[in-house]
């Protein structure tokens, strides 16, 4: 069975959307439209920015949006999965590629939700460090250590077995590191990120986000969506969308989502969207199923 996954922010490029924009009247058209909800011209900085102005949160997140569910929608008839999921911010992208949310909503939210992290990253700066060959487990118990003082940091991303990554407060994630390091993680990496995504330093942000969110229409999507909150498959409508809202200040369970949808009958993942850090991912929860990008 196919599934189509979306990426999350961390995999832009600058020239990313170019080719979609000057081969497919499609993607010129929901490109342009996206000029115009926005409010500036994002197409400009995805097509010909600076590393540095993609990088701001308030573009890259549209701009993985736009990315990830215009190169789904131009397969057209070739875009037929049997379930979907995305890693964060993508799952917003699988939201309006199966149908759930529409493409003008969407963009709406992946906007309002990226100028949303921006404030609450400015009043509550944090961080993110990626904690490589140690299990869930022993990466729990560490970020659970150090909060017992006070201090934030949790686990964030399940990314894949050896690979998970924690959020918090600078001085707790730097503890958490040392500590984890010592423990015998392979590496413990700072992420260039702007603040604790998916930690409760984002509650600010999920506050605000959760009014836009309860006034946009969500419809049941045309397959199932497995939501980063419970790893679960979704199609009620009010379920999707109380997942929506809990996203920000919860992990993204990504490496049970998956097997999750491999033991539901997933055997060949397309990632859609910018880069290839699902496919990797794909590969270290389950050698035996295929994951590839979009193929032409």
């Amino acid at each position: 069975m196919k599934a189509f996954v979306f990426p999350g922010q961390g995999s832009q490029f600058v020239g990313m959307g170019k080719d979609l924009y000057e081969t497919s009247a499609l993607a010129k058209e929901l490109f342009d439209k996206a000029d115009k909800i926005l409010g500036f011209k994002i197409t400009d900085v995805m097509f010909a920015g600076t590393d540095e102005q993609l990088k701001e949160t308030k573009v890259t997140q549209p701009a993985v949006f736009l990315h990830s569910v215009i190169s789904a929608l131009c397969l057209g008839d070739e875009f037929k999965p049997a379930m979907v999921a995305g890693h964060s911010l993508g799952e917003f992208s699988a939201l309006v590629a199966s149908g759930a949310l529409c493409f003008d909503d969407g963009l709406r939210l992946v906007a309002a939700r990226a100028n949303a992290m921006q404030k609450a990253c400015e009043a509550n700066p944090g961080t993110m460090a990626a904690i490589i060959g140690l299990s869930d487990e022993q990466v729990e118990e560490v970020c659970a250590e150090v909060s017992k003082g006070g201090k934030v940091v949790v686990p964030a991303n399940y990314n894949c077995p050896g690979q998970l990554v924690i959020s918090g407060d600078l001085e707790a994630v730097n503890e958490a590191c040392e500590k984890l390091k010592a423990a015998g993680a392979k590496r413990a990496l700072p992420l260039k990120v702007g603040g604790a995504f998916h930690s409760p330093l984002m509650q600010p942000a999920k506050d605000e986000l959760q009014t836009a969110i309860e006034k946009t229409t969500i419809s049941a999507p045309k397959c199932p969506v497995y939501q980063n909150v419970d790893a679960k498959p979704h199609t009620d409508a009010a379920e999707i969308k109380a997942n929506l809202i809990a996203q920000l200040t919860s992990p993204v369970r990504w490496t049970k989502s998956v097997q999750n949808m491999i033991a539901d009958g997933a055997d060949d993942f397309t990632e859609c969207g910018p880069g290839k850090a699902l496919q990797g991912m794909i590969g270290r929860i389950d050698k035996a199923v295929s994951a590839h990008g979009i193929v032409k």
